[in-house]
Order: structure tokens, then sequence, then C-alpha cells
């Protein structure tokens, strides 16, 4: 049984074409964990909004670990304090089940997802 968990995750990590796509992944993740953890403040289902905000704050906490300081720069240290106000928002968000915090975590993700997509379009297109 090991040994055909190893195999799928094998053919997973295949599939995701490269960091790019998986950056790329990771913001759409967001987005959708994001609006779920909303959909469960406004139901006041405090365990699945709990869960989703979880599953949004872990994404963040990934991107923060895989930035670059060396070769990212000053961009790396703006997105360090970016996903990190990002987790604050989301631990008020759970706090105080305020749906304008997470409703702002989803417009600054789909900034993020926009902005990642042109760049690697405009990168593509040379």
């Amino acid at each position: 049984m090991r040994g055909n968990a190893y195999n799928l995750y094998q053919q997973n990590s295949v599939t995701i074409e490269s960091p790019v796509k998986l950056v790329e992944m990771l913001y759409e993740g967001i987005l959708r964990f994001a609006s779920q953890a909303k959909r469960y403040i406004e139901a006041d289902d405090i365990e699945k909004k709990i869960y989703y905000i979880n599953r949004t704050t872990d994404i963040f906490s990934e991107l923060l670990n895989t930035l670059d300081y060396e070769r990212g720069g000053e961009v790396a240290h703006y997105l360090s304090g970016l996903y990190t106000h990002q987790i604050k928002l989301l631990a008020q968000a759970n706090i105080r089940n305020d749906g304008e915090k997470i409703d702002t975590v989803i417009r600054v993700a789909k900034g993020l997802l926009d902005a990642w997509r042109e760049i690697n379009s405009n990168e593509l297109a040379r």
C-alpha cells in the first residue's frame, strides 16, 4: 500500500509543470479556501470556518518559506511583509468572525495571481 501511495505522489509531482505553475496553484488555493472561510463565517459554522482559515494560512506560510531573499531582493522582502500581513488578517477574521478581512485577503490574492500570470506570460513571450 505504501508503494502505491508513493507512486501516486510521484505521478502527481510530475504533473506540476514547474515552480511557476506551483505558485499559481498556491494563489488559486488561497482564493478557494478564503472564499470557503467567508462562506462559513456567514453561515456561523465555526468548525469549518477555522478549517478553511487554517488552510489559507498554511498556504501563505508555505509561500513565506519558499521566498528566496538572495535572488528576489526587494521583491522577496515586500512579499514577506505582504504574506505576513495576510496571515494577521486571517487571524483577526477568525477571532472576530470578520468577513471583510477575508475580502481583503481575497482581493490581495487576486492581485498577486493576476500579477504572477502577467509576469510569467511576458516571460514566455520573450
